[in-house]
């Protein structure tokens, strides 16, 4: 609160100096009249109340102070009796005092970067320097009777441009200005105003008097008091925050304005003697100086820049390594030139293993760092002629263009991989870190890019990681040829839904006891335009990763549940029937998912209670917070949950209590043997035994022959599905299907039970 009542106050007493001031010239009183007397009060007071309340450094009070001070006093001794060198030399004291303060000032406040924007500030010091020695130091030499007052007014005015070279040093940095150096500044500019006012009024042609130029003193007096009572003071020898836009316009215009003003006044203009040419030539030499050294540093900034934004743009920024556009140029410049010759450039892909875990447990600047190690080790594990680049996060490109054969493109791979064996260090602590390596070589005789070898080499690194990590794969064409393949099966899926090239089968659940359909599992089909047809084992899969599960399990829901309706509208199942449906872990992520099952029940008719939702036991391993919210909310609905291909996972008893599970469907893999393997045959006695201290229906998969059908029944279990009961059937084909599995005769003799 005090600090925003100190900057609103700093607004006002500014506000306040240049009413005092613009009153006394108004009045044209002299230096002592009641408003200059106010305003030199008025700074007075806040320089000493700022100093006391923001403690500002104190050369920045001691120069502000002085200066004023030693002003001040001249202003009054020209009032006196005083002889006017005393008077001169207070000034001249004042402006060397704001000298040496703006040089300490730029030192502290720009630090190197000042280098950048000397040249511009000594241009137009040095041009305001040959126009004031024109206009004024020169016909004051020629009119002057007394030497001494002459050379202290001119010292004057050149101390003054000095203090403008300094001032305009900060204005063309880019560091954005706080609001106490930006009353300060033109405390200084003003007062500079005032300086060349004051030497213009000792000319005999112009006519200044006195309240003219101790006005902008006043105004000086106004701003300063502003820039000490601002809280930004405290800190105002802090580099500002770089502008946003830099002001270069301002910089060109001011510094050409400086060049072609003092060149076209000293061409309509001609020396006055020997003195005055020898100080034009000197000061024209001087700004012919700086110019060239400015150009000479802004073809060196320009060089400087032009490389940087060449190595940004061909290297990585973390690791210093070329990035993908100049490791493509470096494959493409070895491909080339390995044609016709013995060698066969290899190109190494290696994708850090569960990097994203790494980040997403450690930080990002853990993963920085592991990133950086990972470069170093590249780098050191292979000879010296090979290229290491890092082409995306964790994804790095490794180029030998000596190699000669396959065998030797798996050596270097090898000797890379070796390189991971050693754990890394890193601020958290040791950790272990592995790669898959995809490799690739560039065949004698064939034509092939830079884009195509590191594509192979992807493609490799791929298999690599679906082979289970740490580990190398060789490219070969059988890869490009799967990959291609998925691509095609991936972007048709996108449009199958809106094609209508999906469709529903259905296989019946049968009651073993009563041989009658209770339920029905809903499966996917998908015949392509085209004719092909794409099995489930391929397509599920990809949608799966690409997310498109969402959409196509949303429609296969909808779907499902209007059969259903419509079969037992029509009679051709009773109204208890129920529809198993299978859920991915992506439709248990989709936050719309709950809303969606409740609509499709809404939509149907059906009671929630006769649709089964079925999930695998991975869900509940890899997902297990995320699925059993979701599972909660559905199982709140009424709707049942069931786990698919059970005792093929490694889910635990307390994961399988902890979750709304009503249903087990016991794996094929289970009932295959259960006529055969005693073994197998205690496991799902003991599935049973566990199913029904949990509450939960049995559901058999895979039943091939009556025998399994038998042995289960045997086993109190109580319902079944598969080939020998019925195979998936199209929906058409349902209710002749249903009539012959309903048959009671037909059913025992089938399964003579």
């Amino acid at each position: 609160m005090a600090r925003r009542a100190l900057s609103a106050s700093s607004w006002v007493i500014a506000a306040v100096g240049i009413a005092l001031a613009c009153l006394h010239g108004v009045s044209g009183g002299t230096t002592d009249s009641p408003f200059a007397l106010a305003a030199i009060s008025l700074a007075a007071v806040c320089v000493g109340g700022g100093w006391i309340i923001h403690r500002p450094p104190v050369s920045v009070t001691a120069t502000s102070m002085v200066s004023i001070i030693f002003l001040v006093a001249a202003l009054s001794a020209s009032l006196g009796s005083s002889s006017a060198s005393t008077v001169e030399s207070l000034v001249l004291a004042s402006q060397l005092v704001l000298v040496a303060g703006l040089v300490v000032f730029v030192r502290n406040r720009l630090g190197p970067r000042a280098s950048s924007v000397l040249p511009d500030g000594l241009i137009v010091g040095l041009g305001a320097w040959v126009l004031i020695w024109v206009v004024l130091v020169q016909p004051a030499i020629q009119e002057s009777t007394s030497s001494s007052i002459t050379i202290l007014r001119a010292s004057t005015l050149g101390a003054a441009m000095v203090v403008l070279f300094l001032l305009a040093t900060l204005l063309f940095s880019d560091s954005a200005p706080s609001p106490s150096v930006g009353f300060l500044g033109l405390a200084v500019f003003v007062g500079l105003t005032g300086i060349v006012l004051r030497a213009m009024s000792f000319r005999q042609d112009f006519s200044i008097t006195s309240t003219t130029y101790t006005t902008p003193f006043l105004i000086t007096c106004g701003f300063a008091a502003a820039g000490f009572l601002h809280p930004t003071v405290r800190h105002i020898y802090t580099s500002g925050t770089s502008r946003t836009s830099p002001p270069l316009m301002t910089r060109l215009v001011t510094t050409t304005v400086s060049l072609i003003v003092p060149v076209v006044l000293l061409a309509i203009t001609d020396p006055f003697d020997t003195q005055d040419r020898v100080v034009r030539t000197v000061s024209v030499s001087v700004l012919a100086i700086v110019v060239m050294v400015r150009v000479i540093q802004s073809v060196r900034a320009n060089a400087r820049t032009q490389d940087h934004l060449m190595r940004s743009a061909l290297t990585d920024s973390l690791t210093g390594l070329p990035n993908r556009i100049l490791m493509l140029e470096h494959i493409e410049a070895a491909v080339q030139q390995a044609w016709r010759t013995s060698r066969q450039p290899t190109v190494l892909f290696i994708d850090v293993d569960r990097f994203k875990n790494i980040n997403d447990s450690l930080g990002h600047s853990i993963g920085d760092n592991v990133l950086t190690l990972v470069a170093s080790r590249l780098i050191a594990a292979v000879p010296s002629h090979a290229s290491v680049a890092r082409i995306a996060g964790d994804e790095f490109v490794i180029l030998d263009a000596t190699t000669e054969s396959p065998t030797q493109s798996v050596l270097l791979a090898e000797s890379v991989l070796d390189a991971f064996r050693e754990p890394v260090n890193t601020p958290e602590g040791d950790m272990f870190v592995t790669a898959s390596i995809g490799v690739a070589y560039s065949p004698k005789g064939v034509d092939l890019s830079a884009d195509d070898l590191m594509r192979h080499a992807d493609t490799a690194m791929y298999r690599a990681k679906a082979a289970g990590r740490n580990c190398i794969a060789l490219f070969d064409d059988s890869m490009l040829e799967k990959v291609t393949k998925r691509l095609d099966v991936e972007t048709a899926l996108y449009r199958a839904l809106e094609r209508n090239e999906l469709h529903l089968v259905h296989q019946p659940i049968i009651d073993i006891d009563l041989g009658i359909v209770v339920g029905f599992e809903a499966l996917m089909r998908w015949n392509r335009g085209d004719g092909d047809i794409v099995p489930p084992t391929e397509f599920i899969p990809i949608a799966e990763e690409t997310g498109t599960i969402v959409p196509l399990g949303s429609w296969a829901l909808n779907d499902a549940l209007k059969q259903l309706r419509h079969w037992i509208d029509a009679d051709v199942v009773s109204p208890s029937t129920t529809m198993s449906v299978n859920v991915s872990p992506r439709q248990l992520h989709d936050p719309q998912f709950v809303s969606i099952v409740s609509d499709a029940l809404t939509a149907s008719g059906i009671p929630a209670e006769q649709l089964w939702l079925e999930v695998t036991e991975s869900v509940m391993i890899t997902e297990a917070t995320q699925a059993l919210s979701a599972l909660r909310r559905l199982n709140s609905l009424g709707v049942r949950i069931a786990i698919d291909d059970f005792g093929t996972g490694y889910s635990s008893l307390s994961l399988l209590q902890k979750f709304p599970i009503q249903c087990v469907k016991i794996d094929r893999a289970f009932v295959q043997d259960i006529t055969t393997d005693e073994g197998t045959r205690n496991l799902v006695r003991t599935i049973i035994a566990m199913a029904d201290s949990l509450g939960a229906d049995i559901v058999a998969e895979g039943i091939e022959n009556k025998n399994q059908l038998s042995a289960l029944a045997s086993l109190r279990c109580h319902k079944a599905q598969g080939y020998f009961i019925s195979r998936p059937i199209a929906v058409e084909d349902v209710p002749s299907v249903v009539h012959q599995l309903q048959d009671i005769d037909a059913w025992r003799a089938r399964t003579s039970l």
